[in-house]
């Protein structure tokens, strides 16, 4: 099983505030998540950390600490590993551009439509090949910094296994999926 959640902080505690800016993709994220609670260690694919964030002292990677939150809040107990190849389960995060529209972080970018709806075809249908040409220049010209992240899902998911997807979303002008794949 790989399941697939975004790679925005949003989803971290401490971004949160009294109202959840993000409370529909948090459910859908925990939702899809949940299932992993039962399995023994968890692969997480992710994009490296960012170098801003490591000039800033993050030096952990934002997938790898939305992975570890949404995990323990669904009572995951398991080795949490970089390495998906002994892993029992995967989750990947990722998540699309960050220029749909005029209050995007990255401002409004007419490719990001075209972008986003390719990730997204792929995704529904399993078309690693789709995933693993993402163009990473072009990618980071969107705000999308997981291109990395979707290359090394297209390494693990089974060609032309269909993905459920559960949320598909932009608000705030970053386009988000929620997806599971199951065989």
């Amino acid at each position: 099983m790989i399941v697939l959640v975004p790679s925005t902080i949003a989803l971290l505690p401490e971004y949160a505030g009294i109202d959840d800016p993000v409370a529909e993709l948090r459910a859908a994220c925990l939702d899809a998540v949940a299932p992993l609670a039962s399995v023994a260690s968890v692969g997480v694919v992710c994009a490296p950390a960012r170098p801003d964030n490591v000039s800033r002292g993050i030096p952990t990677p934002a997938g790898l600490r939305v992975a570890r939150h949404l995990l323990a809040s669904v009572g995951f107990e398991g080795a949490v590993t970089e390495d998906v190849t002994s892993a029992d389960a995967v989750l990947a995060v990722a998540n699309g551009s960050a220029t749909r529209s005029e209050k995007a972080p990255g401002h409004l970018d007419e490719r990001s439509s075209t972008f986003d709806e390719s990730l997204e075809r792929a995704l529904r249908s399993g078309d690693t090949e789709t995933l693993a040409a993402v163009d990473a220049e072009l990618a980071v010209s969107l705000w999308c910094h997981d291109a990395e992240a979707f290359h090394a899902l297209a390494a693990v998911l089974p060609p032309g296994t269909p993905g459920e997807v559960s949320y598909a979303g932009d608000p705030y002008g970053v386009q988000y999926w929620v997806v599971t794949w199951r065989w």
